[in-house]
């Protein structure tokens, strides 16, 4: 009888604890999320700092008790800073764009996105400054958008055209008996060539250049024209590195003036007497600009399609099935959506995925037109999710194309051949079966590589389908090549050049509607267990401990040879480790 009073003692205790904690947690989130409203000031700048990571969509409705305690992780949107931009154009209270960030924490595309709008937002008359210590090279070829362009005295700029790193393991693998068992089909699909060969084969090289070449014309065009110097000059500057210190940037015209940054506060100031404020995109966001408003009752509905696919639910930062199909019935039942566009912004991944997501699209394409906008990224899955779309919309940077399939299984035998240890096998059948520990048989090879020769001529079929190409002319331009949107235009994978705003507004005609306001898809949601990640005592991760041991560089290598191994099923995927710099 004790036994169980005291058992019922305890599980009292353990509910009243639970329940004055969440009292606890309620209360000081009440007092830590009773923040002032920002309110904008007059005579304000928008100042841009870019270094926050930037996703084209950061959606997340979080735990309020979460959000008030700061376990969240920071990130901004770039739907919302386009936005935001677009409401300074006609906000009376700012006078001008302040570009003042240390690195940009974006991809191409999306840099060359914020760089035309802010190219639009000088059709105000407004000004438009940029100033750094520093300027790398991605961060230069977004402020070069100014009207005036600042460099410390003592600084310089990283200009120096692109280029990109790969290594290649098969050395390593025969060394050591460790290796990656591939199959593929498509003579440019180099994300498994590292593990093939000890060097870049000529076909990757190809590609490689190709699109390395035609990025950089789309970045030295865009300087070009905003800083008056010749495509010839830019890239004779970026040669004998012409931006290594403030004198010989200011001599070759990079630059307006060398100046301190208290001097640069003085030129935002300007001659007014009235005081001059800053503030910050994210507070201008946070304020409500970074949401265009519109009453109409009809929608245009933009799915938002981000990360690696993957086989699964999904989440804000992987493509799955379960998530992405329910927003696109979701769309597709809503009566008061007119259009879909799907935003790409994918390397790729599981093939069977992209099918199951290609399928509902196609569904969703007879009722509504569909349009897709391509991102940094709409690569191998991720051109395969896009195909059948009504209209492709690119930016000239986006990396698509890459249509071509994989299957890569770690194998270990010669390793633990050379240790000592056998493994041993028991089946009833003769299966074509696979163990880490034995050489790939003939009958598993024969059997994967069917395999993959389906799921590439349905995925060449799905393409020959949607673009209205034959069968011959997608083979001919696929075999897993990488394309810039600007290449794409030319051989048919691609319709226009363009944003997401450009897509929204195709949609739109498809649709014959011109009054509508944007609907964005999925909803995502963060529960206290999930935010609790990004406390201050949960920072220390296994990722965030091999970062800061590693760095960066020797992370990202780290990072993807275990996405290598972690890969199941076949793979419709870029190459992912291509690292532009």
């Amino acid at each position: 009888m004790n036994f169980l009073r005291n058992l019922l003692a305890s599980i009292l205790g353990f509910f009243t604890a639970l329940f004055l904690l969440f009292v606890f947690f309620f209360v000081i989130a009440s007092f830590i999320g009773a923040e002032e409203k920002i309110v904008v000031k007059s005579n304000s700048v928008l100042e841009l700092d870019l270094s926050t990571p930037i996703k084209d969509y950061a959606p997340k409705e979080n735990n309020p008790i979460a959000e008030a305690l700061e376990l969240t992780d920071e990130k901004l949107a770039l739907n919302k800073i386009i936005n935001a931009i677009e409401n300074a154009k006609t906000d009376n209270k700012i006078k001008g764009i302040s570009i003042k960030t240390a690195f940009i924490n974006a991809g191409i595309a999306q840099t060359q996105a914020i760089r035309n709008k802010i190219e639009e937002f000088k059709e105000s008359g407004k000004f438009v400054y940029a100033y750094n210590d520093i300027y790398t090279q991605k961060n230069y070829y977004l402020s070069s958008v100014a009207d005036s362009l600042f460099l410390n005295p003592v600084g310089a700029i990283d200009f120096r055209g692109l280029s990109t790193e790969i290594l290649y393991f098969k050395d390593f693998e025969d060394k050591y008996g460790i290796k990656m068992e591939v199959v593929r089909h498509g003579k440019y699909k180099s994300a498994v060539e590292p593990f093939l060969e000890n060097k870049m084969s000529d076909a990757n090289r190809e590609q490689t250049t190709s699109f390395l070449k035609s990025i950089w014309s789309e970045i030295t065009e865009d300087i070009s024209k905003s800083r008056n110097i010749s495509i010839e000059k830019l890239n004779l500057i970026a040669d004998n590195s012409n931006g290594r210190n403030a004198e010989i940037a200011l001599k070759n015209n990079l630059i307006d003036a060398s100046i301190y940054e208290d001097e640069y506060q003085e030129k935002l100031a300007g001659s007014s007497d009235e005081k001059t404020n800053t503030i910050s995109i994210k507070d201008y966001i946070n304020s409500g600009k970074g949401r265009i408003s519109s009453t109409s009752k009809d929608k245009i509905a933009v799915i938002y399609a981000q990360g690696d696919i993957i086989y699964g639910e999904g989440s804000e930062d992987y493509i799955g099935q379960g998530i992405i199909n329910k927003a696109i019935k979701k769309a597709r039942k809503d009566d008061n959506v007119k259009a879909i566009v799907l935003r790409v912004n994918s390397p790729g991944g599981s093939a069977l995925a992209s099918e199951l997501i290609w399928r509902e699209l196609e569904l969703s394409k007879k009722e509504k037109p569909l349009v897709v906008s391509m991102g940094n990224l709409a690569a191998s899955g991720g051109y395969y999710i896009a195909c059948n779309a009504d209209k492709i919309i690119a930016e000239p940077t986006t990396i698509t194309g890459s249509i071509g399939v994989f299957g890569a299984i770690p194998n270990f035998s010669q390793f633990t051949d050379n240790i000592g240890i056998n493994a041993e096998q028991v089946s009833t059948n003769n299966s074509a079966s696979y163990s880490v520990f034995e050489p790939m048989n003939q009958k598993f090879y024969d059997v994967t590589k069917e395999g993959v020769e389906q799921i590439y001529t349905t995925f060449v079929n799905r393409v020959s389908a949607g673009r209205n190409m034959t069968f011959e002319q997608v083979n001919e331009i696929a075999q897993g090549r990488v394309w810039t949107g600007k290449e794409a235009i030319e051989n048919g994978l691609v319709d226009q050049l363009g944003g997401l705003n450009d897509a929204i507004k195709a949609a739109a005609e498809l649709a014959e509607v011109q009054n509508f306001r944007v609907r964005n898809y999925p909803n995502y949601k963060t529960d206290l267990k999930e935010a609790l990640k990004f406390s201050p005592f949960m920072k220390a991760s296994k990722e965030e401990i091999l970062k800061e041991t590693l760095g960066d560089e020797n992370y990202q290598l780290y990072h993807n040879i275990h996405k290598m191994k972690n890969l199941k099923g076949i793979q419709a995927r870029i190459p992912f480790v291509f690292q532009v710099k």
